[in-house]
């Protein structure tokens, strides 16, 4: 080993002892430490471009080499720099496929009523109906009876028979007997309108041998009164209404005659449905 490589590899010795504490360095360690100190040595001076090769000649480098050169220590990372400005817009992407339809959303509130709309015109009649089925007959349901009396000689305490007739179709209403025979259930309106001539009279509508309404009239000497009554009776089947004289016998002065008379009316109003 030539004295200037014995003097290097002392140094090298040196320096390893002074920071690891021992010479006791690996060989590879070594080797490479040393060459990274030669390379060093080996570097030109600033200043210079070229090498010597004897005194006073200069030995151009060869073109393109770089003898004894050695990458220095990375500097650190430098800042960020500012952001650049915005770009300009791109243009606009092609239309993409219709995506699914999503889900029901839930029902909103009811709104508040709208104002009325104008009335529209006035359509086209329908088509007629089909024909109801026949309802029953209405004559079932009629009763009624309008009877006069021919006769002055009334009996106290018993049906006044009104044998002029004036109306009995039905003949609900007993000529015999002076009494009206119930055979349809329901509202009945019954009047009488009785002239008064030379006594007093007193008479009274009976239902089921009960008095339901009573007049009186006084008579007036040389004069020919009126009396009436009128009333709403509900009859069952079999139910009989009449007139008669209550009493004595001084307070039965019904008159009729072909210029006066004294009449009984019934008639039924409304009929039980049930």
């Amino acid at each position: 080993m030539s004295t200037r490589l014995q003097r290097l590899d002392h140094l090298l010795t040196s320096i390893l002892t002074a920071v690891c504490g021992s010479d006791s360095t690996p060989e590879g360690l070594r080797m490479l430490l040393l060459r990274a100190v030669l390379l060093l040595l080996v570097l030109p001076i600033r200043g210079q471009d070229s090498e010597t090769e004897g005194p006073g000649v200069v030995v151009p480098l060869p073109k393109g080499a770089c003898t004894g050169w050695m990458a220095g220590i990375p500097g650190h990372p430098g800042h960020n720099g500012i952001p650049g400005r915005d770009g300009r817009d791109g243009t606009s992407g092609e239309k993409g496929e219709k995506g699914d339809p999503g889900l029901v959303g839930p029902k909103g509130d009811t709104g508040e009523t709208g104002v009325t709309g104008i009335e529209g015109p006035r359509g086209f009649p329908g088509i007629p109906g089909r024909k109801g089925e026949p309802g029953e007959s209405a004559y079932v349901y009629r009763s009624a009876f309008s009877v006069g009396l021919e006769s002055r000689v009334t009996v106290p305490n018993v049906p006044i028979r009104f044998t002029k007739i004036f109306y009995n179709q039905q003949n609900h209403y007993d000529v015999t007997t002076g009494k009206f025979h119930c055979n349809i259930p329901g509202l009945y309106y019954f009047s009488y309108h009785i002239t008064v001539y030379l006594k007093d009279v007193k008479v009274s509508l009976y239902k089921r041998d009960k008095a339901m309404l009573f007049t009186y009239d006084q008579y007036q000497e040389k004069n020919v009164d009126q009396a009436s009554g009128s009333v709403l009776l509900h009859l069952e089947m079999g139910d009989e209404v009449w007139l008669q004289v209550y009493g004595d016998g001084d307070s039965n002065g019904l008159y009729a005659d072909n210029v006066n008379d004294s009449t009984f009316t019934g008639f039924l109003l409304y009929y039980d449905t049930v």
